[in-house]
């Protein structure tokens, strides 16, 4: 079955024209989006599904959705707050939805075949669509037996400011067999470092695999997490704070044996506006790709 791609956008908003997942990065002005999209229907996407909240749809259609109409089916999903399993309501005082693990959730709603999952405003390369795409078209394949791309650390890195990155255990095999979250990321020239309130520092090769939220799934998944995220609102759900996280789903999945993830390793530089000065980098990043052939100068021109 021909892979589709869920891309989680409920936190993109209202108001359009102000969020940095719009922002123009390309000669014609086009969004880090642009780019996902158009990577996943070279690698044989052909129907994508927005996560979205549902009061949006109609703004999110016009603003985002049509621009991809001649290229890709397009389908909206929605994120809500008392979207739960029966017997659970939101507690008291919480006022958004419940994080990365529900949106793909949400998603299972539309799905209709394995799929890629992705953030709305990274920009991950073609390499990373295409080895995901080849990954979920292998005849054979468990339903439990998904995969993600990895990055190094050290190219994901802002030049601004810390980040945080989730780090893959990964065995001989290259099978993910954790995700332990860092946050408080930098580089620096002996290699990258994390430094703790305290004052105390942890440092790192910078060639450590992090997880960037790409990940290739099939359909098996959302009952999992149905069963996963219910679990966490037994533990959390009165919390108005806490968020039902993918990763933090996938990794207990790994951990009670209830899936396999490959770890497909990506030598391309991962790019990210998670400071406003990011922009300039992530632009130069993708006018070099333009003048290396790796996309065309007027983007959709040759979809």
């Amino acid at each position: 079955m021909t892979p589709e791609l869920v891309i989680m956008a409920a936190g993109m908003g209202s108001r359009f024209g102000g969020l940095k997942q719009l922002e123009p990065v390309g000669p014609q002005g086009e969004k880090v989006l642009d780019y996902a999209l158009f990577d996943a229907r070279r690698a044989g996407v052909e129907r994508v599904v927005f996560v979205i909240r549902r009061e949006l749809e109609a703004e999110f259609h016009r603003e985002v959705g049509s621009r991809y109409h001649p290229w890709l089916e397009v389908a909206y999903a929605f994120q809500e707050l008392d979207q739960l399993p029966p017997g659970f309501r939101p507690p008291p005082g919480r006022t958004r939805p419940w994080g990365t693990g529900q949106a793909i959730l949400a998603a299972g709603t539309q799905v209709r075949a394995p799929f890629l999952a992705i953030n709305a405003d990274d920009f991950y390369g073609r390499r990373a669509f295409q080895a995901l795409t080849e990954f979920l078209a292998r005849p054979g394949a468990a339903p439990d037996a998904y995969a993600m791309v990895a990055f190094r650390m050290a190219n994901t890195l802002s030049e601004h400011g810390p980040v945080a990155r989730g780090i893959c255990q990964v065995d001989g095999a290259g099978l993910l067999r954790g995700l332990e979250e860092h946050t408080g990321l930098e580089a620096d020239a002996a290699g990258c470092r994390e430094r703790d309130p305290d004052g105390g520092e942890r440092r790192f090769t910078g060639q450590e695999p992090v997880s960037m939220n790409i990940w290739g799934f099939r359909p098996a998944l959302f009952a999992q997490l149905q069963e996963g995220f219910a679990d966490f609102l037994r533990g959390s759900g009165q919390d108005p704070r806490a968020e039902f996280y993918l990763s933090t789903a996938v990794d207990s999945l790994i951990r009670a044996g209830q899936a396999s993830v490959s770890v497909l390793a990506s030598e391309d530089r991962w790019c990210g506006v998670t400071y406003r000065e990011d922009k300039a980098t992530v632009a130069a990043r993708i006018r070099d790709l333009v003048q290396a052939g790796e996309y065309p100068p007027c983007l959709w021109s040759r979809a």
